[in-house]
């Protein structure tokens, strides 16, 4: 189980995008969803995720992409 500090929630398209960052990691976990979530700022998740990179202004950041994500 992982603590979630931080939770951000912004539209993009069809689709809202949630980035959290987790207690221990300097790495955003991101994942898209159809309607808003709740928050989870403060909580622990069990997260399903595998390592990415996303090209930002041409720079490259790595990223973990969140396949599954169950509130404990």
């Amino acid at each position: 189980m992982m603590k979630v500090t931080s939770h951000v929630q912004r539209p993009s398209g069809e689709w809202i995008i949630n980035t959290l960052m987790i207690d221990g990691y300097d790495v955003a976990f991101k994942y898209k969803r159809k309607k808003l979530y709740k928050k989870l700022e403060g909580q622990r998740v069990n997260l399903t995720y595998y390592p990415d990179v996303e090209s930002i202004a041409g720079i490259n950041t790595e990223i973990m992409t969140v396949v599954r994500i169950r509130v404990s």
